[in-house]
């Protein structure tokens, strides 16, 4: 049968329109819209006995993390952005043996939100250490004084412990962690605190792996104050002490040191307490002995752990300025010793100089010992520490430009520690 062309035709455009409704091989597919975000958080929800040095991590796919909030009996879980936002890391060690809910928020490019969360459990340790700082709330100390940290058990992990700790300084400081022992850290700076700095420490231990399964349980914080430089110069050959005061020479006053055999040790110390009166007897002479004694010393500043002190002695009035001849104490006048004591707090520095013997390492706070490239090498990192307001943190030593300050007592050759003489004190 022979079609009309116009039949042709029409029949060619149904099937045109038949081909484009139908979807079949002659159609074009529906764009899709914008994929939502996707999340994935670590640890997994329902994960227990999670190592709390791992942190938390969120992820986002196609799309961007835009709120991280973390539930836990804890410190408060912290942390930052990265990879232009689509990674969430949290910024500490985790507590121990605590139940965490983190419930995590992304947004695609449309404004889509997605949510998720992941509940899950750290592990509760086999063994714990506990740290103590010696700063009290609030007090004020010298501008030698150390942080001083002490471990309840041996560190071995040295430097994740350090990159635990956090310094925040109202003026910029340069300084450094140094380890004296495995159960001893202290940060000292690199040259003396600036005057009247207001210092806060943070020790984010919980959750730190000091050694192997022995882990920090909580953290520590604590705030104290820097306050007037007072330094005095001790002198043992020429007999006189001088003494500054935020850089100024306030006064010299004639010394009697001790005599030879007993002589005050070359050093920078650090003075520790004070006492007015406080009982000297000697700790290895007995009682009834030749050369034994047990008086009542006014005015007494210690700066040994071995009994050294400058301290009020009138019955030494006509040697000072002259010879020495203490027990190895710095004697003063009555009229002058009332006034070193009454300025001094703990940290401020005392340097003797002159003496035939060199102080012995850990016989009171010894830091200043230390040059600055032995601060850096007990370090386990080998990092300076630069703190302000911000808090701190760790940069290489040698990208720091301003010089060191030359030692200003000899270094010790070991870190064995010498023993404190218990109830000893040699006027």
């Amino acid at each position: 049968m022979v079609r009309s062309a116009a039949a042709v035709a029409a029949a060619a455009a149904l099937l045109f329109v038949a081909a484009c409704s139908g979807g079949g091989v002659l159609g074009l597919a529906k764009p899709a819209g914008p994929a939502s975000a996707q999340l994935t958080i670590t640890p997994g929800n329902g994960s227990i006995n999670v190592n709390p040095a791992a942190g938390v991590t969120v992820t986002a796919a196609h799309g961007k993390v835009t709120d991280v909030s973390v539930r836990t009996s804890g410190a408060q879980v912290t942390g930052s952005m990265s990879d232009g936002g689509t990674v969430w890391h949290s910024k500490w060690t985790l507590g121990t043996a605590q139940q965490f809910v983190l419930t995590a928020t992304a947004v695609n490019t449309t404004g889509k939100t997605t949510t998720a969360t992941s509940s899950f459990r750290t592990l509760t340790p086999r063994a714990t250490f506990q740290t103590q700082i010696f700063e009290g709330s609030g007090q004020t100390y010298g501008v030698g004084m150390p942080i001083k940290l002490t471990f309840s058990q041996p560190i071995t992990d040295k430097a994740t412990v350090e990159r635990a700790l956090e310094v925040r300084t109202s003026k910029k400081v340069v300084g450094a962690w140094w380890w004296d022992n495995d159960e001893t850290l202290d940060f000292r700076p690199k040259a003396y605190w600036p005057t009247y700095t207001d210092v806060s420490f943070i020790g984010h231990l919980a959750g730190v792996e000091g050694a192997p399964g022995v882990y920090g349980t909580s953290d520590l914080s604590q705030s104290f104050n820097i306050g007037d430089s007072l330094i005095a110069h001790v002198s043992t050959s020429g007999h006189y002490l001088s003494l500054y005061k935020n850089g100024e020479h306030i006064d010299s006053w004639p010394i009697s040191t001790g005599q030879p055999g007993d002589d005050t040790p070359n050093g920078t110390f650090l003075t520790i307490d004070k006492g007015n009166p406080v009982e000297m007897k000697p700790a290895d002479i007995a009682p009834g002995a030749p050369g034994y004694y047990d008086v009542e010393v006014n005015w007494s500043v210690r700066f040994t752990w071995s009994g050294d002190y400058i301290h009020s002695a009138p019955w030494s009035v006509a040697n000072q300025g002259n010879s020495n001849v203490s027990h190895g104490c710095v004697n003063l006048g009555p009229q002058y010793a009332p006034i070193y004591y009454n300025m001094e707090v703990p940290g401020d520095p005392v340097i003797v100089t002159g003496s035939p013997v060199q102080g012995a390492w850990d016989d009171g706070w010894t830091d200043w010992y230390l040059t600055w490239p032995q601060v850096l090498d007990r370090s386990a990192t080998h990092d300076a520490v630069v703190t302000g307001p911000g808090g701190s943190s760790f940069v290489s030593a040698a990208s720091l430009n301003a010089p060191a300050a030359a030692p200003t007592s000899p270094a010790p050759s070991s870190s064995a520690s010498t023993p404190a003489r218990s109830g000893s004190a040699t006027p």
